[in-house]
């Protein structure tokens, strides 16, 4: 997704070539049009002019290499000193691909633009539920459940993010079956890597008696987190042993159809 400059030049513009007809045309200053287009391109437009949006400049790393974000509410910052509420991101899966499982502290919305499946660990069956998606579809996923997300198609996909923050930032966004183990190993009193990790808020409150010693607390901490490691372990295991879905006849012959709708939709 190469970055396109904007249109700067003086007088009117035209309409962008890459939006529905009319659709980029006398936008309010401040205001901002995005289209998500069905080949995974995301193509933003104000008053300005367009370009599309691409990772040299606009995207931050997503978890995994090659995978990217963009954030439309709240930012990378957040953090206990600068809490987010809620942030919302486009996110961009590279094709054939998945992201490492793993869990967030809060709960978590993905709407998925594309053909895609979400692995998800079932505690109550004790096994991985893989629950296909395809375009329009959203998914809600509780805090803490461990889980990934795989892009079944051939082209890059794009999938809109909502979840609580916590004030969690990117970079400590995603708790992993390495770090969900690193966890387990300082709670246990053992050393581990460097910069220590805050608990997230999926582990309730409340869970080890009020009277319970330092001890106690630490090993269920560490119990809880062995636990989380385990499950994502598995779901790690069923990506290894299934790969990545791919998409049916019928699949591929409806993107075929949707991309062919964009195109008598823009005007070129």
């Amino acid at each position: 997704m190469a970055a396109r400059p904007y249109d700067r030049t003086p007088g009117p513009r035209g309409i962008p070539e890459d939006l529905p007809d009319h659709a980029g045309r006398g936008l309010p200053g401040g205001v901002e049009l995005y289209h998500l287009g069905p080949d995974g391109s995301i193509v933003l437009a104000d008053r300005e002019g367009s370009r599309e949006l691409g990772p040299e400049r606009d995207f931050l790393r997503f978890i995994d290499d090659g995978q990217f974000a963009h954030y439309l509410v709240g930012d990378a910052g957040t953090s206990p000193e600068r809490p987010s509420n809620a942030t919302v991101k486009l996110g961009v899966v590279g094709p054939r691909s998945a992201f490492t499982p793993h869990a967030h502290g809060g709960e978590h919305f993905v709407l998925s633009l594309g053909h895609a499946a979400c692995g998800l660990y079932d505690p109550d069956r004790g096994r991985v539920a893989e629950v296909p998606l395809v375009p329009g579809m959203l998914i809600r996923i509780p805090e803490m459940m461990p889980h990934s997300f795989a892009n079944r198609g051939d082209t890059p996909l794009t999938i809109l993010a909502a979840n609580t923050g916590y004030g969690i930032d990117h970079e400590d966004y995603a708790i992993t079956a390495a770090e969900a183990e690193h966890r387990a190993a300082l709670s246990a009193g053992r050393p581990g890597r460097a910069g220590p990790r805050t608990a997230p808020r999926g582990l309730p409150e409340g869970a080890a008696p009020r009277a319970a010693t330092a001890a106690a607390i630490a090993a269920g901490t560490a119990s809880y987190y062995r636990d989380l490691a385990a499950a994502l372990r598995d779901i790690e295991r069923a990506q290894q042993d299934h790969g990545v879905a791919g998409t049916t006849v019928r699949e591929r012959l409806a993107a075929w159809l949707r991309r062919a709708a964009t195109a008598l939709e823009v005007r070129r």
